[in-house]
């Protein structure tokens, strides 16, 4: 029995994104012990799926800590092979830290390296199976998440999920929550209601919501990971900026509209979801220019 780490490290956009690729690499491994290294949010939704059976946690640690350093050495090289999805500057530096050349990456000198010249405009989740086939993994195929439909807790429904933040990092890519507080509304006279989720930092913007529509559910901060994929997959529906739980939505086979401005191109990191038609990603160079209507629209 070999033993296989997979290193992806986050955000939840992309953690959800390779929940196909986890599927395939378990599948190919199925007579191996396959590790995941990941980071501390990503644990427990880790943990409760069918793909791994180990979870590391990678703290990463600053360069300077030697201690942290040579501890993360002497994991590395506890493995027969590894599949780097994270492929960022830091886990390539984990690859000369391994000290071998049984690797799936970016990494030069990997036994097998994605080196496609046309990496940079693929969509993600192509990136990642093109990656995975040069590896010898030919069939990446949608993974079965009906494990994680069953968490979450049971909201008065039908209900429409609503995602009105993203990291405070990027404001530019938030729809005004003017706009959302009329969608909520407008979602509620049709008999649907609205439902908010996000961290703890969104309250204030869900708050703004419930003062326009009171029949809206605010959900921000109560919810785990495992819990959010439980509540998506019973969504009749999902509007939200392009944010991590909206891809965790789309992988669920929530029908979502996901609203994308000039910090972002749908071409590539758009959620795909599962069938044709599921996700509409609409584009607007300043999201304050983009109309209820079009939104409304959008989910009908």
């Amino acid at each position: 029995m070999r033993r296989i780490l997979v290193i992806r490290l986050g955000a939840l956009g992309d953690f959800a994104q390779s929940f196909a690729p986890f599927a395939a690499i378990r599948d190919h491994h199925r007579h191996d012990s396959v590790t995941l290294l990941t980071t501390a949010p990503f644990v427990e939704l880790a943990r409760a799926s069918p793909w791994f059976d180990d979870v590391r946690v990678d703290a990463r640690a600053p360069w300077r800590n030697l201690r942290a350093v040579m501890a993360m050495r002497a994991l590395l090289r506890q493995y027969d092979f590894i599949y780097d999805l994270q492929t960022s500057g830091r886990t390539t530096r984990y690859f000369h830290l391994s000290g071998h050349r049984a690797w799936s990456g970016i990494a030069p000198g990997a036994q097998a390296p994605h080196d496609n010249p046309q990496r940079k405009a693929m969509h993600n989740r192509a990136r990642q199976r093109d990656q995975l086939r040069r590896a010898g993994i030919a069939e990446v195929p949608d993974a079965d998440i009906s494990w994680l439909s069953g968490y979450g807790p049971r909201l008065p429904g039908p209900y429409v999920l609503l995602v009105p933040g993203t990291s405070a990092a990027h404001p530019v890519k938030r729809w005004p929550v003017e706009r959302f507080a009329g969608l909520a509304t407008r979602l509620w006279a049709g008999g649907l209601r609205p439902v908010v989720i996000g961290s703890r930092a969104d309250a204030p913007l869900a708050a703004t919501i419930v003062a326009a529509c009171d029949a809206t559910v605010d959900m921000t901060g109560r919810t785990s990971l495992l819990d959010l994929g439980g509540v998506a997959a019973r969504a009749v529906a999902a509007v939200g900026n392009d944010t991590g739980p909206m891809h965790l939505a789309a992988v669920m086979g929530t029908p979502s509209v996901v609203l994308f401005s000039r910090a972002g191109d749908p071409a590539l990191s758009a959620p795909l979801g599962r069938t044709p038609g599921q996700v509409r990603a609409l584009w607007a160079q300043d999201l304050a220019t983009l109309h209820i209507d079009r939104v409304a629209a959008a989910l009908r």
